[in-house]
């Protein structure tokens, strides 16, 4: 591979990564857009054929149960304009999807999740991007001192370890909280420690008085 070529292939895989991250942005914006149509979404009753036939044996019920609720006002005396009535109504939203609370509690989670997606999606695109770029690099490299150095520069996994149980726990040597802290805060913690100890009946101080 010649030197051009590396060089017109570095700017291809740049401008990509460039778009890529575009792409996933609109994609973000394409996931919510979709989810608020989900949560948005109204059915008719006559839309199906068994909540049709559902709705219209209910209205006839209904329609029973206003006669004899007319009647009794008739009874009581209470005017028509005044009378109570039964209806039949139709919830057409989705599950939950009425309860404002529930609706923005759902948006929220949504918009977090994809904005994962999109870091994540984003992170990935820069890892493949800089993959190929340094492929492009090593093809051009001929000193051992030039790929040492390439070889040698650390990864995420090294600059940020997996953490363990006992390390948390406190029962490495030293302490992974100790590790974190300034000496100074580190005798403030101890100090804190003993005091609480003492509260606690866990340590006896030495007898002074003979």
């Amino acid at each position: 591979m010649t030197k051009s070529e590396r060089e017109e292939l570095q700017r291809l895989v740049r401008q990509r990564e460039k778009v890529m991250k575009s792409a996933a942005k609109q994609r973000s914006l394409e996931l919510l857009a979709d989810f608020e149509n989900q949560i948005s979404a109204e059915y008719s009753f006559d839309d199906d054929a068994v909540w049709a036939e559902a709705t219209r044996l209910a209205d006839i019920e209904v329609k029973k149960a206003q006669e004899v609720v007319a009647r009794r006002c008739a009874e009581l005396g209470i005017p028509r304009q005044f009378a109570p009535g039964l209806s039949l109504g139709w919830r057409h939203r989705g599950y939950n999807n009425m309860l404002n609370a529930r609706r923005t509690e759902l948006r929220t989670a949504a918009k977090a999740h994809v904005a994962a997606l999109e870091a994540r999606a984003i992170t990935e695109i820069e890892q493949a991007s800089v993959d190929a770029q340094t492929q492009l690099a090593l093809a051009g490299l001929t000193s051992e001192a030039a790929l040492t150095f390439v070889a040698s520069l650390p990864t995420v996994e090294s600059l940020m370890p997996q953490l363990s149980y006992q390390e948390l726990a406190g029962e490495s040597d030293p302490p992974i909280v100790e590790r974190i802290l300034t000496p100074n805060a580190i005798r403030q913690q101890r100090y804190r420690d003993k005091q609480k100890a003492l509260r606690d009946g866990e340590v006896t101080l030495p007898d002074t008085a003979e």
